[in-house]
Order: C-alpha cells, then sequence, then structure tokens
C-alpha cells in the first residue's frame, strides 16, 4: 500500500505561490515552544485533535535530531535508504507538532493564511482535527487558507511532520539529513482588496514596471541610481490600495549575456562567490537572523562579491540582506538526484514525466517568491539532478515566467536550456581552454556553436575541505586573462561540523551505516565561524583593488566595475600617505618606484585590501666554521630529546585524494614510497623504509661557535624514485612543561600559514604569537601551521629563549604535539598537549591542491628534491 507520502504530487490544499511582501496586514508569528511527540515510524498514533497539552516540547524553529529525537546523518551522493522512488522505508521517523493559535481579535474580515517557510521533509496540517493540507518542498515556503477552520477562540493547530517521503528523492544536497519544522511559521491577515501579489521590475535605465492582481498605487522614487554589489542603492517602494500597503526595496538594475560576457549595468558581472548551505553547528539549517547577518558582514569583509544558494532557496532574511549590502545571487531551486548516479541514474526523476508537476511546483515556488530581490541575478534549475525534459520544461516556464534574468544549470552540458555555460571544479588548463573558445567540439554543431558563444562560470571551484585550497591565486589568473570567464564559487562557506558534547563531529560520528565521513567539513568558515586560512587567501586573491610590482614601478589595479579608488588610502610602510589619484574603474595606474625595499599597504576604512613588498636582497649569511662538537644534550633552555630527518607531513584532506588530473593522491605516493615509515641504519645515517631500498643519506654535523651551536645537515636522496616529497628538513623535539605557551616569534611571511600555492594573504615582517595560537584548529586534525621565509626564529619559554637562525630561507613550523599524533586523530579535541615541543625546519614543502575535489597541488608548488644543504645557529636569547 502506497503512502500518502509516497505519492508524487505537488502541495494540496496549498495557494499559489507568491511574493514575499512587507504589509500593513497582521502578521502573527508562531515561532516557539510547540508541544511535540515523536516516532519511529509513520504510524505516530496521535490524533490531530488532540492538543498535546502532556506531550514534550520542542522549540520551532529547529531539527529534532539536535534536542534528542533520532540522529543526524550525513551522505554527500548515497541515499541513506534503497533506492526504490517513491517508496521509502518502513522506518520513518515523524514528529506530531501542536500550537494553540487564536485568531486576534481586530483582524476583521478578510482572509487568515497559515504560512510555512521550511519543514524537511512533508508533512499534514489540521486545524481541530480537520485536514487543511499537504506539502514538501523542504526549503519552499507554502502557504494554506485556514480561514474557514478557524473559531475566533483557541484552535488546535496540528503539525505531522515525516523525516521520509517521495520527495528525499529530490532532496539528496550534500548535507546532513535533518528533520523537522526549522524555518519560521506565521498566520497572516490577508483583508479584502489587499494586494496578495506583487511584480516590480526596476532596470538600470531608471525604468519601473509594478504589476499586481488588482488596481494599486504607487509613487515612482527620484534620482535614482544603479544597484550593483558595490554600490546596493536600494529605494523603498510602497504600493498601496484602500485595504493594505505593501513595501519593498528595489534596486534597479540590468542583467543581460552579450555574446560570450555576462553584464551588469553594460558592465562585466564577474562573480567572486561562494556557495552557501544553511548551516550552524548548534542549530543545524535553523538559522538565526543573527547568523545570517554576521555571514553577510563576513562576506563583505572578505571582498566576496556573490552567492549560490546551494543547493535550494535561502530564507527570504538573506535575501533582503544581499540586497541591502550587495550580494549579487544564483537563486536554485530545492532539486538534486544526485543519488540517482551510484545506480547509473536509473529512475532518475529528472526525466520522469509523472514527476513533471512536482518540478514545477518547486521552480515556480522560488521564482515567484523571490522575483522583487535585486542581489538575485540569476535563477538555477537545481543541482546535479542530471538532465532530462522536467529540468527543460522547468527553463522554458521561468525564462517566459521571467525574461530579466539568465538561467543557469551545470548538468545541462549541451546548454540546450539555459544561458550561460557553467562547469563544476575544472582544472587550469580546462579553464583555459574554455576562455579561449577552445574547449571540445558538441557532436551538434549548432549546439556547439551556441554553447561556444555563452559566457562561462565555475559554480563550484576551490573545494575548501581541511587545509586549502591551495592554488586559487592561480585560478583569479586564468579568470582574468579571458573576458568569457565570468568568476565562480568557492566550495564552500562554511564548515558543516555538528556540536555535540563539546567537539565538533561530521559524518560517521553519530552511528550511521552510510556516511561520507569529513566531505562535510569543507568550508571557508570554521565551523564556529571563524576565518580560515583559506578565506584568508581567497579575500586577498579576488581583492578589488590589487598591488603589484612591474620592475622598478608599483601597479595599482582597481578591479570593481563601478566604483573608483577614492576613498582607498595607499600607505607606505614609514607612515607616508601615497598621493595617487583616483582609479577609474577596470583601471590601472603605474608609479615609478624604484626604492628598496618597498612595503605599500591599500586600505579601505582600515581594511586591508592588498599588500605589496620589495625586500631587501638577502644577504648571504657569514658561516663561521667552528669546533666540532657531538651532539647537544641542550639547545639552550630546552633539553633536546630528539633530532630526526623530517619527510612526512600528516596528510591533509586534500593529499588523501588523487584530484581531476591524476590516478594516485599525494598520501598514497608518499606511502608507496616509504616516506611515513622510514628506518634509521644503525649509524643513524641511511633512512630507508622495510622492504624497499630508496630512502635518504643524511650527514648531522654539529659544531661550536663562540656561545652559540651550529649545526649542517646534509640530505642525499637515495634510489631512482622520482615524486613531490610532503617536507625534507629536519624536526627538533625539545622539552619544555608547557610547549603551547611557549612564545613563538619569526622573521619571515605571516602572520598565519602558508604554503608555495597559498601565500597571498601574508606578508614578510616580524610575527610573535604563542605555539598554541601558531595552530589552525582545523575540525580533522592535519597538516598545518607552515611559516615559510623564515629567516630565524625564537621560542621563549620562563626557564629562556632559544633563536634559531639559518643560512637561508626556510619553512618552520612548530607544535605542541609529534606528526604522528596529528595523523592519528580524527577530531580537534583528541589532540593532547604533553611535554614536548615539536620544531619542523625544512628546504621545502609541497603545496596543497584542492584534490579533494579537483585540481591536485600543480607541478610548480611540489616540493623535488635530490640534495639538500641546511645550516642553523642556535642562540641562547
Amino acid at each position: 500500500m502506497t503512502s500518502q507520502f509516497e505519492i508524487v504530487e505537488p502541495p494540496v490544499g496549498a495557494l499559489p505561490p507568491r511574493a514575499r511582501l512587507r504589509s500593513t496586514a497582521g502578521v502573527l508569528p508562531l515561532d516557539g515552544r510547540w508541544q511535540f511527540s515523536w516516532s519511529p515510524t509513520a504510524d505516530t498514533g496521535k490524533d490531530p485533535a488532540d492538543p498535546g497539552l502532556s506531550w514534550d516540547t520542542l522549540p520551532v524553529p529547529s531539527h529534532w535530531q539536535l534536542h534528542g529525537y533520532g540522529s543526524p546523518a550525513y551522505t554527500n551522493v548515497r541515499f541513506p535508504f534503497p533506492v526504490d522512488p517513491p517508496h521509502v522505508p518502513a522506518e520513518n521517523p515523524t514528529g506530531e507538532y501542536r500550537r494553540m493559535v487564536r485568531r486576534p481579535a481586530d483582524w476583521r474580515g478578510g482572509r487568515v493564511l497559515l504560512r510555512f517557510d521550511g519543514v524537511d521533509s512533508w508533512f499534514q496540517v489540521w486545524v481541530n482535527g480537520a485536514e487543511v493540507g499537504r506539502a514538501s518542498g523542504s526549503r519552499l515556503t507554502v502557504e494554506f487558507d485556514v480561514t474557514g477552520h478557524l473559531t475566533g477562540g483557541d484552535d488546535v493547530l496540528a503539525v505531522r511532520v515525516h523525516q521520509w517521503s517521495f520527495g528525499s528523492y529530490v532532496e539528496d544536497q550534500d548535507q546532513w539529513w535533518l528533520s523537522g519544522i526549522f524555518r519560521s511559521v506565521a498566520l497572516l491577515h490577508r483583508p479584502e482588496g489587499g494586494i496578495d501579489d506583487l511584480w516590480v521590475v526596476a532596470e538600470a535605465d531608471g525604468s519601473l514596471e509594478v504589476t499586481a492582481p488588482v488596481p494599486v498605487s504607487w509613487s515612482r522614487p527620484d534620482d535614482v541610481q544603479p544597484w550593483s554589489a558595490e554600490k546596493p542603492a536600494l529605494y523603498r517602494l510602497l504600493v498601496s490600495t484602500d485595504a493594505e500597503t505593501v513595501s519593498l526595496d528595489i534596486g534597479f538594475r540590468t542583467v543581460r549575456v552579450d555574446g560570450d560576457r555576462l553584464l551588469l549595468n553594460g558592465k562585466p558581472l564577474v562573480f567572486r562567490g561562494v556557495n552557501r548551505h544553511d548551516i550552524d553547528a548548534r542549530t543545524g539549517r535553523a538559522v538565526s537572523r543573527e547568523r545570517m547577518e554576521h555571514d553577510v558582514a563576513l562576506m563583505k569583509q572578505h571582498n566576496i562579491n556573490a552567492v549560490r544558494t546551494s543547493h535550494y532557496p535561502p530564507d527570504p532574511y538573506f535575501l533582503s540582506l544581499c540586497d541591502r549590502h550587495g550580494l549579487y545571487v544564483i537563486d536554485e531551486c530545492d532539486l538534486e538526484t544526485h543519488g540517482f548516479q551510484p545506480v547509473g541514474w536509473r529512475g532518475n526523476p529528472s526525466d520522469d514525466p509523472a514527476w513533471a508537476d512536482v518540478y514545477l511546483d518547486r521552480m515556480r515556488r522560488m521564482v515567484e517568491r523571490d522575483k522583487n530581490a535585486p542581489s538575485v541575478v540569476m535563477w538555477s534549475l537545481g543541482n546535479e539532478a542530471g538532465w532530462g525534459r522536467n529540468l527543460a520544461a522547468n527553463a522554458r516556464w521561468a525564462r517566459q515566467r521571467d525574461t530579466t534574468r539568465p538561467i543557469h544549470y551545470e548538468a545541462d552540458e549541451e546548454c540546450e536550456s539555459v544561458d550561460v555555460y557553467s562547469w563544476m571544479y575544472p582544472t587550469y588548463d580546462k579553464l583555459e581552454a574554455i576562455g579561449r573558445h577552445a574547449e571540445p567540439a558538441l557532436a551538434d554543431p549548432a549546439r556547439d556553436h551556441r554553447r561556444r558563444g555563452l559566457p562561462m562560470i565555475m559554480c563550484e571551484y576551490g573545494h575548501a575541505m581541511g587545509n586549502g585550497p591551495g592554488g586559487l591565486a592561480d585560478y583569479e589568473a586564468v579568470i582574468d586573462a579571458y573576458p568569457r570567464l565570468a568568476g565562480g564559487f568557492i566550495w564552500e562557506w562554511a564548515d558543516h561540523a555538528l556540536l555535540r558534547d563539546g567537539s565538533y563531529r561530521y559524518g560517521g560520528d553519530f552511528g550511521e551505516p552510510i556516511h561520507d565521513g569529513s566531505f562535510v567539513v569543507d568550508g571557508l568558515l570554521f565551523p564556529d565561524r571563524t576565518p580560515s586560512p583559506g578565506l584568508l587567501e581567497y579575500a586577498a586573491v579576488i581583492t578589488p583593488v590589487r598591488l603589484a610590482l612591474d620592475g622598478a614601478d608599483l601597479v595599482i589595479e582597481n578591479r570593481w566595475s563601478f566604483t573608483t579608488t577614492e576613498d582607498v588610502v595607499f600607505t607606505h610602510a614609514s607612515g607616508k600617505v601615497l598621493d595617487v589619484p583616483p582609479i577609474a574603474p577596470l583601471s590601472s595606474h603605474r608609479i615609478h618606484h624604484p626604492a628598496q625595499p618597498l612595503d605599500v599597504t591599500a586600505t579601505l576604512d582600515g581594511r586591508v585590501l592588498s599588500r605589496v613588498q620589495r625586500t631587501s636582497s638577502a644577504v648571504a649569511a657569514v658561516v663561521e666554521t667552528g669546533r666540532p662538537t657531538a651532539r647537544p644534550g641542550h639547545l639552550g633552555p630546552f633539553p633536546l630529546a630528539e633530532l630526526t630527518l623530517d619527510t612526512w607531513r600528516a596528510p591533509t584532506e586534500n593529499d588523501r585524494f588523487p584530484g581531476w588530473d591524476a590516478e594516485v593522491s599525494l598520501e598514497n605516493q608518499w606511502r608507496a614510497a616509504g616516506l611515513d615509515r622510514l628506518l634509521p641504519s644503525a649509524d643513524g645515517r641511511r633512512h630507508v623504509p622495510a622492504g624497499l631500498d630508496s630512502g635518504f643519506e643524511v650527514d648531522y654535523r654539529w659544531s661550536e661557535c663562540g656561545n652559540a651551536l651550529r649545526l649542517e645537515v646534509d640530505i642525499e636522496r637515495l634510489g631512482e624514485w622520482r615524486l613531490p616529497l610532503p617536507r625534507l628538513g629536519v624536526a627538533l623535539a625539545l622539552r619544555t612543561p608547557d610547549p603551547g605557551s611557549t612564545v613563538f616569534e619569526w622573521l619571515g611571511l605571516g602572520p598565519g600559514e602558508s604554503y608555495p600555492d597559498s601565500r597571498a594573504a601574508v606578508w614578510h615582517g616580524q610575527h610573535r604569537l604563542t605555539v598554541l595560537e601558531a595552530q589552525t584548529p582545523y575540525v580533522v586534525p592535519q597538516e598545518n601551521g607552515n611559516r615559510s621565509g623564515v629567516s630565524w626564529l625564537s621560542l621563549r619559554s620562563p626557564s629562556g629563549t632559544l633563536r634559531i637562525d639559518g643560512d637561508d630561507p626556510f619553512h618552520a613550523a612548530v607544535r605542541p604535539w609529534s606528526t604522528t599524533a596529528l595523523e592519528t586523530a580524527r577530531h580537534a579535541d583528541e589532540l593532547m598537549e604533553g611535554d614536548v615541543l615539536w620544531v619542523h625546519l625544512a628546504a621545502g614543502v609541497t603545496g596543497l591542491g584542492s584534490a579533494s575535489c579537483g585540481p591536485a597541488v600543480r607541478p610548480s608548488a611540489q616540493y623535488r628534491a635530490a640534495h639538500v644543504r641546511l645550516g642553523f645557529v642556535f642562540t641562547v636569547g
């Protein structure tokens, strides 16, 4: 027998979708504590007329799994249930919600609507035991007319929510499976003669068109300026009837595709964006307004100009923030069927006529609700749902309904129905080929010609999983070189780890039989909303004002499309403000500045946009030949517990994957070469793994130079193997009772970590942190904290200071735990400080790449060496 929640149908009893409007008509929020009862199956045994006064309570909005009812589960692609559409398991957790409601006495006449902004995944509604309707579409607004069900007194509102339904097959969106009423609920008064819907089209030329289903009056704003993310000019539009006034904040802008260019208000529109899921480590997808405001502020602070709402429409309040603060939005339909890919796309609803009405309903609910948002510059049909007639039909409907916005969908590979060519995670060579219109040809010449003439965006790139992504500057260089390329969106904005028992958890930590582990921890923000090094790197790479050196010239490039640099302050490290004339949008200016050294910063309202340095030419160190000596027992105040060859790093998440352009991951290459299990010979000179004959020969030479100790290390590669090395140098184990509090100071790049393909956000100077502060707290412990271009470092503890000078600039990482501990731990709270400070001094390290979902480390960022010589001088401060 087919259950109601397995019937493939649009919402039943629901009203047609309409625009979100602010109104003088009454609104009664129903957020707060609701009576709640949970059942492990769909048969709850509860009467919809029962007010549930003796039940537990649950906050609305929220997810029941985060309040002790069932458990979260994470999958990226696979469905966590058998693939048998539209059927779902008998074990179908179900929540019963109850709330007493009363129609306000001053809501005279008219209708009363019940609005849900988000319920996962399928629900039924009753008032006083009488059924009102049912709906799916978890991230889509739905409204019911409850006028005839309300008595004027206390009425019982009952909502039954099922975790699994036919809708689950089209909501496989690479996130936690979480259930319940997770967005706001409200009663709305709709007066007779009110304005139920409104569509405003405001173009960059100042033209304004207002369409309503009833006669309305309104006044056109005066002296309007175009809206853009750079200058988000909004104007309050009041639209009235005798019964109601509604208001909208409108922006005048025009989006169009002109040949292979994407334009906003006639200027190039280049997305420097992020993909954003609804996520909060404590509350899941029930995201507060304060969290949204904080996120938008962080995006603007870090030069981000665009958001793709992956993979569903956001809470409408988020769009209002994008309108107000200036973020371009690709609004994406609540639709993904990725779980059909592992079974060869058999049964995919995207090409099944039985699902056509459901698909169209989802598209209509997004477009109608968000059609007045100036920030929404493009509609997206969904994500990773294959291709088929239902998606093509959605595109046709959207294009007929709204001619002002282009349509996007990455899986329409031949661009049959879309207006932009879209790719996920292209390699650099692939991206460059597309920029040159040299991508592989389609079989159909006509379709090939059309696609080759469209602008291209990367709807996802720069997979920010763990330490990374590396190589963002290389992506940006390709985007800059080819006008066809309209930028892209980093995957993704924030880590999805959930806070449980004081620690951040990911897939598999809740006992899920099927899960995709830490693949959900892939954001530019840590779960506590702290910016990661990846976000700082991205902000530096996409800066709207770029400083560069070209010989003796300082080059200032204004990358804004609508804004001059008149408010940007250019300052020399000496404090002198440079006299720079305002630079027009999309222009550059040169200043001849042969002085050595040079250190210039561009700031806007005190925020650093860019920094460029020309450091003095390094003077080769004068190396004194001292008296040979045995390995010391102490280095300054620290007992020397160990000195070892250092060729390994705790694999990053990116090291564990081969990437699009390789067949074997770096981690597997390194393990096959035995770099993680080198065994020293009896004399300590040869380091070779068991079962192999390749490795390294190491020669350590200690000498005394006055009050200083000198260490020279020669490292020679043994064997004919050829592969990049994680790192190559030495590691010192120094005993100290509280290693994390040791003060770490250095001259080199900082203050944050840096790697060969991720160093745009750091600068040369003298930096100081505690050792604990120098660690990057990735949710999954891994290689982190490398400092590059180090000339010297010092370590200060209560018992004294040790300074280490290098003959040549070197890489340094100082940690309160060993590489083994870092590699073994699967969660940050498993890392425990001991009584050893680990100091890693390396001639070179390999970069990061984004091979977890994208290209591997580029050859230019791979460290390869057959022989290195390191020299260090140790002195007591």
